[in-house]
């Protein structure tokens, strides 16, 4: 599945599920993955609870709901590989505009770097 293409023309919602080092799991609703040149996905996040699991465990799963009528979208299985606390990096992959009074009040933001371990469809066991 060529993810790049896919994350730049579907809408949707994702969903970013983490656990800390004793398995206690976590959601959080995220945007949309940036697809990076090498095939991994990055995500711009706070130093909020998702972040803290990856900290003590590396892996997670982002589940993407398009946004048509039926369950259609993918499941992605991923690898911690990076982060990155690089703030004009950050800014330049930040989508949302807040003013930077508003982005300084919500803290410090992070890259995290995943890997793609593997991509299912929605529903069921097929490949993406």
């Amino acid at each position: 599945m060529d993810l790049q293409q896919y994350f730049t023309t579907q809408n949707g919602t994702g969903i970013l599920s983490t656990a800390d080092a004793s398995g206690r799991v976590d959601a959080a609703i995220y945007a949309r993955p940036l697809v990076m040149e090498d095939g991994t996905l990055a995500m711009i996040m706070r130093d909020r609870l998702s972040h803290k699991n990856l900290q003590e465990n590396p892996y997670a799963a982002y589940l993407f709901i398009e946004q048509i009528p039926g369950y259609q979208g993918v499941r992605l299985f991923l690898k911690k590989v990076a982060e990155d606390d690089d703030p004009e990096l950050i800014n330049s992959m930040t989508r949302r505009c807040l003013s930077p009074e508003e982005d300084l009040m919500k803290g410090p933001k992070f890259i995290i770097y995943f890997e793609v371990e593997k991509a299912l469809k929605l529903i069921g066991s097929d490949p993406a």
